[in-house]
């Protein structure tokens, strides 16, 4: 029987990380490559991915970088494809890449904004995770962590479409555990809170609101990107066998202050 120590570690475990060459994407690919995955690191331009992949590799960790705009259908498909040349596997796909155009009331916003945002938000994880299905199925497992957000659950923040995106999000999650997990795949969501990300600048850096969100938190602090690691560690590990179609938020009790 393996050691709970050795159930978290994930040697010989290939990994792809969307949206990881800054915030909370690259947070999660250091710490799966610390626990000794080789990571693939993917965002939309081919010189960021290389910089994080050779500052890992200097590290001593395994990581290559592939450029991919996820909301473009070749370019998933070249993800897949130079994954499995360089790797020969997938064990694990965490889509992370996300986007909110727009922040106001939902009136306000216009087609053109929500195609974008459902196309790269929902639309993207559902294929790419399609993409990785048949190689996760060959080998009998696979786990796909999906990066959704407290505004999949409550809403606030005048964040209306993103989060529609991220309630889908959710669901499709549920949906992928139900339908996948007779191959050994497992499917599981997080739902960070208010990170200290450039993606989410224009909340934190807003001191009325944050003074706000700091006021009704628990533990009274907006999060560093390194705090949602630690749970993509158990949910991409063997320590997270049993975990799928699982709902789990990591927002210092935002969920629960009323």
């Amino acid at each position: 029987m393996k050691s709970i120590k050795q159930k978290f570690d994930l040697t010989g475990k290939v990994a792809i990380v969307t949206g990881s060459s800054k915030g909370i994407g690259l947070s999660i690919a250091r710490g799966l490559a610390e626990n000794g995955a080789k990571v693939v690191i993917s965002s939309r331009k081919q010189d960021a991915v290389d910089a994080v992949a050779d500052e890992f590799n200097n590290a001593g960790l395994e990581a290559i970088g592939i450029a991919c705009h996820i909301g473009d259908t070749e370019q998933r498909k070249t993800l897949v494809t130079k994954t499995i040349e360089r790797f020969g596997q997938i064990d694990i796909l965490v889509n992370n890449a996300a986007i909110n155009p727009f922040y106001g009331p939902l009136e306000t916003s216009n087609e053109e904004v929500f195609d974008k945002i459902m196309n790269v938000n929902v639309k993207a994880p559902w294929l790419l995770s399609n993409l990785v299905h048949p190689h996760m199925k060959e080998q009998g497992s696979g786990s796909i962590i999906n990066i959704a957000s407290v505004e999949g659950i409550h809403p606030g923040f005048q964040l209306g479409l993103y989060s529609v995106t991220k309630s889908a999000l959710i669901m499709l999650t549920k949906n992928q555990a139900k339908e996948w997990g007779r191959y050994g795949i497992r499917s599981n969501v997080i739902c960070p809170g208010l990170i200290k990300t450039k993606f989410s600048e224009a909340l934190w850096s807003n001191e009325k609101l944050v003074a706000g969100y700091t006021a009704v938190v628990p533990l009274k602090r907006v999060a560093e990107p390194e705090e949602m690691a630690g749970v993509v560690m158990l949910l991409a590990s063997d320590a997270g066998s049993y975990m799928t179609g699982g709902v789990y938020a990591a927002d210092g009790g935002y969920l629960i202050s009323g």
